[in-house]
């Protein structure tokens, strides 16, 4: 059991660290260069991470700086940015283009709020099923005669106690990221 044990605390580990990108994502009232992760540049006939095409700076603490590699790529990145519903309304200056980050109004923090809870039951979610599979091999185990009763009954435990834990762990997490949000 003890190398599924490993295998369910890693993939557990997975679930958060997803969880803690999906919260980095989230526009607080400060900037980061995880802001833009997830925008997809039309670039050279596909789609390529915003991070493929320019580097992602943060010169001040409401602005980001993009400054794009290949100046035909201006046009594409600033497209991009301005249709991805964050809100964003770049200044091209040359190659570089610059975010300037309004301050968040008390119904967008709400919205941010609510989102990063979505993203906070996916995470439990995911860390259920890992706890379903692991439950789910135990019991088969039991039933093939590979581990007694009283073995079941004690790693059964084990899991449950590593899915508290990262249950736990996830509702600091939001909790966090909901002070930051709500930090006028």
């Amino acid at each position: 059991m003890s190398g599924n044990f490993e295998d369910l605390k890693r993939r557990m580990d997975g679930a958060i660290n997803a969880f803690k990108q999906d919260l980095a994502s989230l526009r607080t009232g400060r900037a980061s260069s995880n802001l833009l992760d997830a925008i997809q540049v039309p670039a050279y006939g596909s789609a390529m991470p915003i991070n493929q095409v320019a580097t992602v700076s943060v010169p001040e603490p409401r602005m980001i700086a993009v400054s794009v590699w290949d100046k035909t790529m201006v046009g594409a990145v600033d497209r991009a940015i301005r249709e991805s519903n964050l809100g964003f309304n770049p200044i091209v200056d040359g190659t570089t283009l610059r975010i300037p980050l309004p301050e968040l109004n008390e119904q967008r923090r709400k919205e941010l709020v609510k989102i990063s809870h979505t993203y906070a039951e996916n995470a439990r979610v995911a860390v259920r099923h890992v706890r379903r599979d692991g439950m789910d091999s135990l019991k088969k185990a039991e039933k093939d005669g590979e581990i007694s009763e009283d073995d079941l009954r004690k790693q059964s435990d084990q899991v449950q106690k590593l899915t508290d834990d990262t249950i736990a762990s996830i509702d600091s997490l939001l909790a966090e990221k909901e002070t930051e949000i709500m930090q006028v």
